[in-house]
């Protein structure tokens, strides 16, 4: 019986050692807490603060059309001012004064006309086109003349002030084209079609 006592230490010191590694149990808590999920609701309200916010700041950083119309015509309003501003320097060799040759080319162009009717297309009170008419007829560029029912006289431009007013005219034609022909014939074209555009802007006012 010792003999066999001593096989059975000597089988156990030469067995290899359990693993003793502890197993982990299932119902142990973990060291990471767990990440909780956004809750769908709050995410769609996340989403839908951000685009409200982009499109907010989209629409601020883009000119509304009313702003751009008005820079437009702005431009546009300062162009022919200094337009008219430069042909008139030509108007001096026609040897009358701005209102004069203004009225003229009321009747000239427009046909003949009343005393109220060209104050009202000259926008001006009766009295002054009166003291205007008269400097016309005293350079013999405009006549008066009887209705056929003798109530109301008519003015119009005499054959002289037919010649004066389109000679004026030939004259800032002239000076026009030679502006636009230091041009290119790209810009000429460019400028014919913004031409109808405008034409189309006058009828609306």
């Amino acid at each position: 019986m010792p003999p066999v006592k001593r096989q059975n230490r000597s089988a156990r010191e030469s067995a290899p050692p359990a693993d003793r590694t502890p197993v982990p149990s299932r119902s142990a808590p973990s060291s990471v807490p767990p990440v909780e999920p956004v809750a769908a609701s709050e995410a769609t309200g996340r989403a839908e603060r951000l685009r409200s916010r982009t499109t907010e700041e989209t629409t601020l950083a883009e000119p509304s059309s009313a702003l751009v119309a008005t820079e437009i015509a702005d431009e546009l309003h300062s162009a022919a001012i200094h337009l008219l501003r430069r042909l008139r320097v030509r108007d001096r060799e026609s040897g009358i004064g701005p209102a004069q040759l203004s009225a003229l080319s009321v009747l000239v162009f427009g046909g003949p006309r009343s005393l109220g009717e060209l104050a009202d297309a000259e926008q001006v009170r009766p009295p002054t086109m009166s003291r205007i008419v008269a400097g016309l007829q005293r350079s013999r560029l405009v006549r008066r003349h009887a209705t056929e029912d003798g109530r109301r006289v008519r003015l119009e431009a005499t054959p002289k002030g037919v010649s004066l007013m389109w000679e004026g005219r030939k004259r800032r034609v002239q000076s026009l084209s030679k502006a636009l022909a230091a041009r290119s014939e790209s810009d000429r074209e460019k400028l014919r079609g913004a031409l109808k555009l405008l034409q189309e802007v006058v009828r609306d006012l």
